[in-house]
C-alpha cells in the first residue's frame, strides 16, 4: 500500500483523485492548508505528491522547491498550464512528470504506477543502501528518514548530519565542537543556532516516542541514550 499526498484546490478534481487512488487500495490524502504544504508533507511522510501549480499562497513550483530540500520521493505535477515553459518549470523545480489538464484519471494513474516502480518498485535503483543503527532507531541518510518500529520522520540535511553523528557517537558524548565541525565545517556559529538544531532533533525523536533520549550534558555536548528504548 502505498501513500498519496494530493496538493489540489479544485474540491472536484482532489476528491476524484483520492477516489481512483483508493480504488486501488492505496491511501490519498488531500491538502487543504495551501499555506502548510511541507508541514503536511513532512507529517504525513507519501511516497509520491500530485502537485497543482496554481494554488493560494505559493504556487506549485516554490513547494516543489520545498520538498525537494527534505525529500527525493516523486513529485506529478497536474495543471491546466499546458505551455512548454510551464512543463520546463516544473522539472526544473524538481518534479518527475507533468500531466496537463483536463486528463483521463486511467493515464494519471498509469503515470502514478510508473513513478511508483521507479522509486520502490521493480525499476528502483538496487545500490546497497547506507544505514545508522543504534538501539531499534535506524537512520537512512540518504533518504533523509529515520525509522523506530512502525514509526518514520522525514529529516533536513542537518537534522540528519546531527542525528548520524549523536548515534556514531553513543554512549559516547558528542561535543560541542565536533557538532559543529560536521553540521558547519568550522564556521562560526552563535550556541543560539546550535540549540535550534538540537531543540528540532528532540522534536523528530519525540514523533518516533523517544522523548528522553538525548540528553544535554552540561559543558561538553550531547549524548544519545537508547539503551532501554523498545520499538513499538
Amino acid at each position: 500500500m502505498y501513500k498519496m499526498l494530493i496538493v489540489e484546490d479544485d474540491p472536484k478534481i482532489a476528491d476524484l483523485l483520492k477516489a481512483h487512488i483508493e480504488k486501488y487500495g492505496d491511501t490519498a490524502i488531500v491538502i487543504h492548508e495551501f499555506d502548510r504544504v511541507l508541514e503536511q508533507f513532512q507529517r504525513h511522510s507519501p511516497h509520491i505528491v500530485l502537485l497543482d501549480i496554481n494554488l493560494p499562497s505559493f504556487d506549485g513550483y516554490y513547494w516543489c522547491r520545498q520538498i525537494r530540500q527534505v525529500s527525493t520521493c516523486p513529485i506529478i505535477f497536474i495543471s491546466a498550464r499546458d505551455g512548454k515553459m510551464d512543463q520546463v518549470m516544473a522539472l526544473e523545480n524538481g518534479a518527475d512528470d507533468f500531466i496537463t489538464k483536463p486528463f483521463y484519471y486511467e493515464i494519471v494513474m498509469a503515470k502514478i504506477r510508473s513513478q511508483l516502480r521507479r522509486a520502490y518498485g521493480d525499476y528502483a535503483v538496487k545500490n546497497d543502501e547506507r544505514t545508522v543503527e543504534l538501539g531499534g532507531l535506524i537512520l537512512y541518510p540518504e533518504r533523509m528518514e529515520l525509522h523506530f518500529g512502525k514509526r518514520s520522520v522525514p529529516l533536513s540535511k542537518k537534522e540528519t548530519i546531527l542525528i548520524e553523528t549523536l548515534m556514531e557517537y553513543s554512549p559516547r558524548v558528542a561535543s560541542r565542537e565536533v557538532i559543529l565541525e560536521k553540521l558547519w565545517d568550522d564556521a562560526f556559529v552563535d550556541d543560539n543556532t546550535l540549540s535550534v538544531n538540537i531543540t528540532r532533533v528532540r522534536k523528530r525523536l519525540a514523533e518516533l516516542g523517544l522523548e528522553e533520549t538525548l540528553e544535554t550534558v552540561r559543558g561538553l555536548g550531547y549524548r544519545l541514550n537508547l539503551n532501554a528504548e523498545e520499538p513499538k
